[in-house]
C-alpha cells in the first residue's frame, strides 16, 4: 500500500514534478485492459501516478486495436472478460509482426492463481501472471522490469 500521512504534518500540494525515484515509469506508456471500469480507472491512476502514460479499454478488440495504433512499451490484461479473453487477446499480440507490436511485454492478471492458471497465461504468450488483488508496487515493479527499467 501507500504510506500513511504522519499526524501534524501538512501535504505538500504544488506543481512540482516528484522526483524520478518516485515515478519509476515515467515516460512509459501502459496499456490496461480489463471488462471492469472501475479495475480500470484504478490502475490507471496508479500508473499516471508512478509516471507512465496509461491507457485503458474495457475489451480484447479495443485493447488489440489501441496496441496496433498506441504501441506501448508493455500490456496489462485481465484474463476472464466476455467475448474474447486474455488468452485469446495475447495470441493475437503475438501473432502481429514485432514492427505492429507482436513482441510487446505482456502481464496477465488474474483472480486466477493455481499453477495450473499460470502456465496456461505463459503458454498463451504472457510474459508474467499476477494474481488478483495485485498490490500496486508490485505491478509498479513488474512493469519497470519488463520495459527494462530494472535489473537490466
Amino acid at each position: 500500500g501507500f504510506p500513511e500521512p504522519v499526524p501534524g504534518e501538512e501535504a505538500q500540494c504544488d506543481d512540482a514534478r516528484p522526483p524520478a525515484g518516485d515515478q519509476p515509469l515515467a515516460g512509459l506508456r501502459v496499456l490496461f485492459v480489463d471488462d471492469d471500469p472501475t479495475a480500470v480507472e484504478l490502475t490507471r491512476e496508479f500508473l499516471i501516478r508512478a509516471g507512465a502514460d496509461a491507457r485503458g479499454c474495457l475489451s480484447a478488440v479495443e485493447a488489440l486495436e489501441t496496441l496496433r495504433q498506441w504501441r506501448p512499451d508493455v500490456l496489462l490484461s485481465d484474463i476472464e472478460m466476455p467475448g474474447q479473453d486474455g488468452y485469446a487477446l495475447v495470441r493475437q499480440v503475438r501473432a502481429l509482426d514485432p514492427g505492429d507490436g507482436g513482441r510487446t511485454p505482456a502481464v496477465a492478471v488474474s483472480a486466477y492463481s493455481l499453477p495450473e492458471n499460470r502456465v496456461r497465461s505463459l503458454r498463451a504468450g504472457f510474459n508474467i501472471h499476477v494474481s488478483k488483488p495485485v498490490e500496486p508496487g508490485e505491478l509498479i515493479a513488474i512493469v519497470a522490469s519488463l520495459a527494462g527499467r530494472i535489473g537490466s
